[in-house]
């Protein structure tokens, strides 16, 4: 039984042990509207492409699982209306009934392990949700990340998210939080989270090493490094945060709950800040592509 399908380019790459670099599928068609997503997706791509490295999109479509879109995909995805969102616990379920569906941060890393594909860029992380203590909403992207050998690149946890309980889960499951070229903590839109990161790490060459050391010495899970928006597009914390405050208040009361949370705040904050938050999640993407591109190619040129 064949458990994914990869497309020409990433069957290419990983036929000649050349970088690939996983990407998501939830912030096309949960994240972002039409047709920013494409345009996003299509640039995130060309990116990495000009790092070096090949771009494997990943998604569920008609029950197949593709590591890497092609471009008639990529479109059709972005237009996909009532698209799944899909984790570990029901990626295989979709599959099995033939169904289309998006991948978040704990499915991509599933797919990309199984393909071979040690390095991912995403925009945030998923983690634990303000009120967990009631609720007990945390997102599987942790538990992942503390047993699927992947790096994964992100700019922070989402910031509608609670950071310090998100960053001590992350401690308790043994997974590295490594801030590259900073010591402050990134924020998703904002470049510090008011706390300071566990670990930094400066270059793409030493996220490839550890991440080499963590498989030779037999260590469960991946990495999270976790790269500041440029300081050029960056929405400082101070104005985010009472734009995240309201937005949380009207998702409860509208009774938005369970994975509808996640897209609701983050369309309910692009009209809060009249789309700016959409150009700062366009840019800091594209700045996880960049860095993940050339920690793909590091671990290619350390492997040899």
């Amino acid at each position: 039984m064949t458990l994914f399908t990869p497309s020409a380019a990433v069957a290419e790459a990983l036929a000649a042990n050349r970088p690939v670099v996983a990407l998501e599928s939830t912030i096309i068609t949960h994240g972002m509207p039409w047709p920013q997503n494409l345009e996003m997706a299509r640039k995130v791509e060309d990116t990495i492409r000009a790092g070096g490295a090949t771009p494997a999109t990943i998604a569920v479509i008609e029950g197949t699982l593709h590591v890497g879109l092609e471009d008639t995909q990529l479109e059709a995805l972005a237009q996909t209306k009532g698209a799944a969102k899909l984790s570990r616990a029901d990626m295989a379920v979709c599959m099995a009934q033939g169904g289309t569906g998006a991948t978040t941060v704990a499915a991509t890393m599933i797919a990309a392990h199984m393909a071979g594909i040690g390095t991912f860029a995403t925009g945030g992380i998923g983690g634990v949700h303000k009120g967990a203590e009631e609720s007990f909403d945390i997102s599987a992207d942790l538990q992942e990340l503390a047993q699927t050998p992947v790096t994964v690149v992100a700019a922070g946890a989402k910031a509608i998210l609670d950071i310090p309980k998100t960053l001590e889960v992350l401690e308790t499951l043994g997974v590295p939080v490594i801030a590259y070229g900073q010591d402050a903590l990134p924020a998703f839109w904002s470049r510090d989270a008011g706390l300071k990161a566990p670990l930094r790490l400066d270059s793409a060459t030493e996220i490839a090493r550890a991440q080499l050391l963590r498989s030779q010495m037999g260590l469960p899970g991946g990495q999270l490094i976790t790269n500041p928006i440029p300081e050029a597009d960056e929405i400082p914390r101070d104005i985010m945060d009472p734009i995240i405050a309201r937005a949380t208040a009207d998702a409860t009361t509208h009774g938005i709950t369970g994975k509808q949370v996640t897209p609701y705040l983050l369309q309910r904050i692009f009209e809060l800040t009249d789309g700016a938050s959409l150009t700062a999640n366009i840019a800091l993407v594209l700045n996880n592509a960049r860095l993940a591109a050339q920690i793909a190619v590091e671990i290619s040129a350390q492997r040899a």
